[in-house]
């Protein structure tokens, strides 16, 4: 627990903003509970051939890159005592400085990464690393609590005085995130005992008790945060926080049109137009539809997930359900990437996908990845595994090069040759985003509670729970995503009786189980996209998953323009695409004719190791339409060879185009 810090006079707007009465429909008005823990991350052992090399360099390469670019840019630098910009800080002055209000965010992620990887292996040089920049972040913490280095070295006067635009909140919950996942790995409160004094300060400052703020952040982060410091310090303040910045969200009269004008600004002039930008148009239980920018949408939902479980709010997770099913089946890309409008930075209408000016940010797929969990811990559904594989295979493993040292921003579907990843940004929100997301991915594997183990993931990998008073090992082998096999060895201490739920994902049509070579009825055995089997379990125990991965043509809804008379490849969890380097032929003419005429192969010594689909394919003829534009007859189809790499690899050789979506000829869209 921790004291309560002393208080400086409470900064005040000019004028008290109006409350309102409580929404008495808030709380517990249903039954949720959560139902399964993630099994985290320092409990679970990677060792496959796929994700342990990319593990390994996000610890060893990508750390290191994100540190160097941190200091390089003055991110870290700016929590030094009298830090002064803008000289000290030419480097992050586009956008008119704006980025510079939230890098704090950067350098609290990158924290949160180093902390993830010092968990699991320990490093004395970043162990030191870490020590260094937390004292820096100590020297900036004003006697009341508040850290924050724009309003602390550059505008001073303004604190929290825009709550909708200038993400001070945002990064608070970025800073306590830090603060929590520092302490589990080293369990040193140097970071926490900070952040906890930040907590204070923020609960001092907003609710809606007498003499507080009734704001929010326009940019939902904080509310995840303060849930994760209520689990660190089992302070109840902090989750009843994170549950009064969610409900308060959208209510009437609405606090940013009250703080608009007490700035002087008529709240006409908001220069996103809308409400929906930020996701307070409405009280969240009230929305239906995910609207917004996507990175903003999806962790307020996260946290709309959080809550629900830690409230019993069986309202609060309907609204989820009800939002993650628009979001998931007419405003999501096939790759998982959400967000189409670089304008907003997300949703525009349903069924809006197009490819090539698809923005699909790299932190909304993440954010993607967060929800899910949330919500197979509330119920185990493989709709939110499905998706959350989805994500994890493609629109966000796609973000990162080889080396890990370069990274997308945005993930389109199709490129004329120019998109490139960069080794950092302006606003360099997603190197750091993805890196914590890759120490941390063993909690994204398993979940369990007193009854079951879960299998969510298929990663060669080694779980160790806790269940029925001992220690059960359950060790995964296999070689997903190229191959569909799983073996699960269960080894309990002594014979232990306990479900085990293995996914079913929704793209394998005939899986086979067995136990010790018996054969499980999976049609009576699955529910919600999980087959549970329940047994007395002996040590030596052996269960072996098949799943078939025939290469399939997935096709469009029929809303979506963009993608009529075209078919993307999938095998497994994988999407596939075309890349300009392995085809002599433009790849716009190139038609996918004959599905069984594709096949898998596996290529070693290609990208790492990776197994591409080649095969027969057509080719629009332009040989005989010298001197036409137009004529009655279509273009003839030659014969040609298809290539197609999965597209978390596209852009690791030479520049080129690239296209998901590809021609098909009207017998293949029709024969299935």
């Amino acid at each position: 627990m921790t004291g309560r810090a002393l208080q400086e006079r409470r900064p005040t707007l000019a004028t008290p903003v109006m409350a309102h009465t409580p929404d008495s429909s808030a709380g517990v008005n249903g039954t949720v509970r959560q139902q399964y823990a993630s099994l985290p991350h320092t409990a679970v052992t990677i060792d496959d051939a796929f994700w342990a090399p990319r593990l390994h360099t996000n610890r060893t390469g990508t750390i290191g890159h994100l540190y160097r670019e941190l200091r390089a840019t003055g991110s870290i630098d700016a929590f030094r005592p009298g830090w002064h910009w803008p000289e000290q800080a030419t480097r992050r002055g586009a956008w008119g400085g704006t980025t510079t209000m939230f890098w704090d965010s950067d350098v609290a992620k990158w924290i949160e990464t180093a902390s993830y990887s010092l968990a699991t292996h320990p490093d004395p040089h970043l162990d030191t690393l870490l020590d260094d920049v937390i004292t820096l972040i100590a020297q900036t913490q004003h006697a009341d609590g508040y850290l924050n280095t724009w309003f602390t070295y550059v505008d001073p006067a303004h604190r929290w005085q825009n709550l909708r635009d200038w993400h001070e909140l945002y990064c608070a919950g970025h800073l306590i995130e830090a603060g929590v996942a520092h302490f589990n790995a080293t369990a040193k409160r140097s970071l926490l005992d900070i952040v906890c004094r930040y907590a204070d300060h923020i609960d001092d400052m907003f609710g809606l008790e007498p003499g507080k703020r009734l704001g929010y952040p326009g940019h939902p982060e904080i509310e995840l945060a303060l849930v994760k410091l209520h689990r660190a310090t089992g302070e109840q303040r902090y989750l009843a926080l994170s549950r009064y910045f969610v409900d308060e969200r959208g209510r009437q009269p609405h606090y940013f049109e009250q703080e608009a004008r007490l700035r002087g600004e008529d709240p006409v002039t908001f220069w996103a137009k809308s409400f929906e930008y930020n996701q307070s148009h409405r009280p969240v239980r009230e929305q239906r539809e995910v609207v917004g920018h996507a990175v903003r949408a999806v962790y307020l939902y996260t946290a709309m997930a959080e809550l629900a479980g830690a409230y019993d709010d069986a309202r609060l997770l309907g609204a989820c359900r009800q939002l993650w099913q628009h979001l998931t089946t007419t405003r999501m890309y096939v790759t998982g990437g959400i967000g189409t409008s670089k304008q907003n930075e997300g949703f525009t209408g349903d069924y809006d996908l197009p490819n090539e000016s698809a923005y699909a940010e790299t932190c909304a797929a993440i954010s993607m990845i967060f929800w899910a969990q949330r919500m197979l811990q509330l119920e185990c559904d493989a709709r939110y595994a499905d998706i959350m594989e989805l994500e994890l295979y493609n629109s966000v493993l796609s973000s990162v090069s080889l080396d890990g040292k370069s990274f997308f921003y945005d993930n389109p579907l199709a490129s004329d040759g120019t998109h490139h990843r960069q080794p950092w940004f302006i606003c360099p929100c997603c190197p750091p985003n993805l890196a914590r997301l890759f120490a941390s991915l063993g909690q994204y594997i398993y979940g369990y509670n007193d009854q079951d183990l879960v299998v969510h993931l298929y990663i060669q990998c080694t779980g160790r729970f806790q269940l029925a008073n001992q220690m059960i090992m359950l060790r995964q082998e296999t070689n997903y995503p190229w191959d569909g096999t799983v073996t699960l060895h269960v080894e309990p201490e002594q014979a232990a009786e306990f479900g085990l739920q293995l996914r079913i994902p929704g793209w394998c049509d005939d899986a086979e189980l067995r136990v010790n070579q018996t054969v499980i009825d999976l049609q009576a055995n699955v529910v919600q996209g999980y087959v549970r089997i329940e047994r007395e379990w002996q040590p030596g125990d052996t269960v072996m998953l098949t799943l078939p991965m025939p290469v399939v043509a997935l096709s469009a809804h029929p809303d979506v323009v963009a993608d009529v008379g075209h078919v993307a490849l999938q095998r497994g969890p994988l999407v596939y695409c075309l890349e300009q380097v392995d085809h002599a032929l433009p790849l716009h003419r190139l038609v996918v004719t004959d599905l069984a005429a594709l096949a898998a192969q596996h290529e070693p010594d290609l990208l790492g190791g990776i197994t591409i689909l080649t095969g027969s394919a057509g080719a629009l003829d332009p040989a005989d339409w010298q001197g036409m534009l137009y004529r009655p007859t279509p273009p003839t189809t030659q014969p040609c060879t298809l290539h197609a790499v999965p597209y978390f690899a596209w852009n690791n050789r030479e520049p080129g185009a690239m296209q998901v979506w590809i021609r098909a000829t009207q017998s293949l869209l029709l024969a299935r």
